[in-house]
């Protein structure tokens, strides 16, 4: 009996080897692909991860909206982009989808879209030139989208709301 007990800790040995190995591959692309888009659980974690220096975030938020955001993403390549999801307090669906990226041709419709565009006009935002959209999700609720550009990053606000609500939201993200 004494011979087989060593036998046992060097196959118990092995198998914690090993189940460290599978660990360790698990988080390989995890490493290789960290600035493509994923999930992060906040907006400070965002910062410290990427290089992505000045996030918007609104100071005003409507009474039917929830903080903290219910989903952050971001990604550094192939550009910096950052995509913030708020819930809304009744119901799961989500209400307000900012984002915010260094690229003209990123676009964040998967949230909320806009089932019927009614009106599409220039609008003056703090001293910005941005584009405010206004129609009706496919629910048949009030949809607005206002987008614009901050120095290099383009920003696009979307709301399950009036534009009225989605202008007020806007501003306070300005300084």
């Amino acid at each position: 009996m004494p011979r087989k007990f060593p036998n046992y800790l060097l196959f118990a040995a092995a198998v914690a080897i090993l189940l460290a190995g599978l660990k360790l591959a698990g988080w390989m692309p995890l490493l290789a692909q960290r600035d493509l888009m994923r999930k992060y659980k906040s907006v400070e974690d965002v910062k410290a991860e990427l290089s992505i220096r000045e996030i918007y975030v609104p100071s005003y938020f409507p009474q039917n909206l929830s903080w903290p955001p219910s989903a952050v993403l971001a990604q550094g390549k192939p550009f910096p982009a950052l995509i913030m999801e708020f819930g809304q307090t009744e119901g799961t669906s989500a209400g307000l989808v900012i984002s915010q990226s260094l690229s003209d041709t990123f676009r964040t419709d998967g949230k909320i879209r806009m089932a019927q565009l009614k009106e599409k006009v220039r609008y003056p935002l703090k001293g910005r030139d941005s584009t405010l959209e206004v129609g009706t999700c496919s629910s048949g609720e009030p949809c607005s989208r206002v987008s614009w550009k901050e120095g290099n990053t383009h920003i696009t606000v979307m709301a399950r709301s009036t534009p009225l609500e989605l202008i007020k939201v806007a501003e306070s993200m300005l300084r």
